[in-house]
């Protein structure tokens, strides 16, 4: 099979396809043909030998990427036979993601609908079921007025178009004015370019007051995104694109009445697990409610794709196609 190994930790050079056997699934498990792995920020730290919460740097040489959507090419024993051909995503793999053949858990596949691509599919389960955890936390309504931020990237994408469907006022932020375009075309009802100096009056002159600010971002952009917020609204942190969390302090959000969640926090530690919002993310994709942003990259091309991440140069979900 084709894969992408990282021999030694550092850039994005050391991303190598080679040629290895073909894995075989053992009891209980089945072989996927990729079609779409998926590639996560957090990839890009791991390839340099950072851990990151509660993943830690892998051992070399490794094989990176835990999400893959394809057909099932062989079974292990103790797995249905009937499940070969079966179109199928899964977001549960420890690792071996990038590469033509994926050795999974079958009980952790879920079907996919032929009219949903490979490349949404990745995108939805787990992209798709982080945006369903932050809406527990902050739940939209008409009532709102929401600022997304990072509203270009994978879970902003469909921040703004689950806002805008609820009825909210939607205002997306993004860096660079390529990525708010993308954003206004999105439906938001305002979309700024957050390395604009002044981008802030702009919201509170166009959009008046904000409600809810779902932070993708941080840093001093997360710091003057939180500023917005009228009292009484919700602050739901989910991302640190600019290198560093924003936390607001515990005086400042009791003096303005504001409520913040860790979005991350509460996928992680979720009673009952995350499946219910993946089988949701997925539904909405299917009945074409949400429809995600999907950047694509030939498997050959991984190290383009971390480089792109790392330099910001992204829309929406990464993923490595085969």
């Amino acid at each position: 099979m084709d894969a992408i190994t990282l021999d030694a930790y550092g850039p994005p050079a050391n991303l190598r396809l080679v040629t290895l056997p073909d894995p075989e699934p053992g009891p209980g498990q089945a072989r996927v043909a990729v079609r779409a792995a998926g590639v996560h920020f957090i990839e890009t730290l791991l390839r340099r030998g950072v851990p990151v919460g509660p993943h830690p740097a892998p051992a070399l040489p490794a094989l990176l990427g835990g999400e893959v959507a394809g057909v099932v090419d062989a079974v292990g024993e103790g797995v249905d036979p009937a499940l070969l051909g079966a179109r199928v995503v899964t977001g549960d793999l420890e690792s071996g993601g990038y590469a033509s053949l994926a050795v999974v858990e079958a009980a952790s596949l879920l079907p996919l609908p032929e009219h949903v691509s490979y490349g949404a599919a990745v995108a939805m389960v787990t992209t798709g079921t982080t945006t369903m955890g932050l809406l527990e936390l902050a739940p939209v309504t008409e009532a709102d007025v929401v600022l997304v931020m990072a509203a270009a990237g994978g879970v902003g994408t469909l921040l703004v178009q689950h806002a805008r469907q609820a009825g909210a006022a939607v205002v997306g932020a993004a860096g660079g004015a390529a990525k708010a375009e993308r954003v206004a075309a999105l439906g938001a009802a305002l979309a700024v370019d957050y390395r604009e100096l002044g981008w802030t009056d702009v919201v509170r002159e166009r959009a008046g007051e904000v409600t809810v600010v779902f932070d993708g971002v941080g840093g001093r952009l997360g710091e003057e995104a939180f500023g917005l917020l009228a009292k009484g609204g919700r602050h739901v942190v989910y991302g640190q694109a600019a290198g560093e969390w924003f936390r607001p302090a515990e005086e400042e959000l009791a003096a303005r009445d504001v409520t913040s969640h860790d979005g991350i926090g509460h996928l992680l530690s979720r009673p009952g697990g995350l499946g219910d919002l993946v089988e949701s993310a997925l539904a909405e994709a299917a009945a074409g409610r949400l429809e995600p942003a999907v950047q694509e990259f030939p498997l050959r091309e991984a190290a383009a794709a971390h480089r792109a991440l790392e330099e910001r140069r992204t829309m929406g979900k990464v993923v490595l196609t085969v």
